[in-house]
């Protein structure tokens, strides 16, 4: 009745515990690369390669010499074509799988004062709408980013942040690098994320905050100056008008710590009604 289910059953009884790790391990390859290319330029790029390859093959069956001939010549280079065009996508797969977290080596802002003084900061900084970008490094160092800046190697304090990113200031532009329980430096140039799915609101802050968690595996906090809203970065991915709690959360799962958000500052912040216009 069913003439290829003993063929089938066959191949089940000779499949291994070898063989099915096999393919579970495949499976999970291919997942990570769907979930690589999922949303980004990625996936024009590999469906051009895909028609390229299939005019190829169509072109050697049906024996189309000529056509062969040229795409003979190109599809070789297309696996040089794909490293350059994804070499930061790639860059950003093999950071992931070397994340210091699992191989056991230690994470970084693990002090509670620390992220005190970040929250504490941060509640300023958005209570008074003053644009801000802090870039908090963790496993993978920063210190390309660093030198594009104003180096400060100082003590991590919210009265430094707050006269850093002071309006009018020399450094109120660009990014704040913390390093450990330090502020590394000020006024970095960061990398600006050219995701096609970002929302066209998104300024240059907050794109640059993407750009730099999709360099690195780093946590990336934003305050608006046109709506005074915090925004947190992380893997290339952004979450915005999160409440201070939330930031707490999020530094600490990020970086390995217990969230520890003193209750008179989760009772003294509020989050500013949004406005319209664009982000900054």
């Amino acid at each position: 009745m069913f003439p290829s289910m003993p063929p089938l059953q066959a191949a089940v009884s000779k499949l291994s515990l070898s063989s099915v790790l096999d393919i579970l391990l495949v499976a999970v390859l291919i997942y990570q690369l769907i979930v690589l290319i999922r949303g980004r330029r990625a996936v024009q790029v590999l469906a051009g390669v895909g028609v390229v390859l299939g005019a190829y093959f169509v072109a050697i069956l049906a024996g189309l010499e000529l056509l062969r001939g040229i795409l003979a010549m190109v599809v070789p280079y297309t696996a040089f074509a794909l490293i350059v065009l994804f070499q930061s996508e790639i860059r950003g797969a093999l950071m992931r799988i070397g994340r210091r977290r699992w191989l056991g080596f230690g994470s970084r802002l693990q002090r509670l004062e620390s992220a005190d003084e970040i929250l504490l900061a941060v509640s300023r900084l958005a209570q008074s709408k003053t644009g801000a970008l802090i870039v908090l490094e963790r496993d993978t160092g920063l210190r390309t980013f660093i030198e594009s800046g104003v180096k400060l190697d100082a003590h991590l304090s919210r009265d430094l942040l707050l006269s850093i990113f002071q309006p009018g200031g020399q450094l109120h532009d660009g990014a704040v690098i913390v390093q450990n329980d330090k502020i590394a430096a000020a006024a970095c140039f960061l990398p600006l994320s050219m995701n096609p799915t970002l929302a066209r609101t998104l300024g240059t802050r907050h794109r640059a905050a993407i750009g730099i968690t999709e360099e690195s595996d780093c946590l990336a906090v934003v305050v608006s100056e046109e709506t005074g809203q915090i925004s947190v970065a992380a893997f290339g991915e952004i979450e915005q008008n999160v409440t201070l709690q939330r930031l707490d959360e999020r530094m600490a799962r990020h970086f390995g710590r217990r969230a520890g958000l003193k209750p008179e500052l989760a009772r003294r912040h509020s989050l500013p009604a949004a406005r319209g216009g664009q982000e900054r």
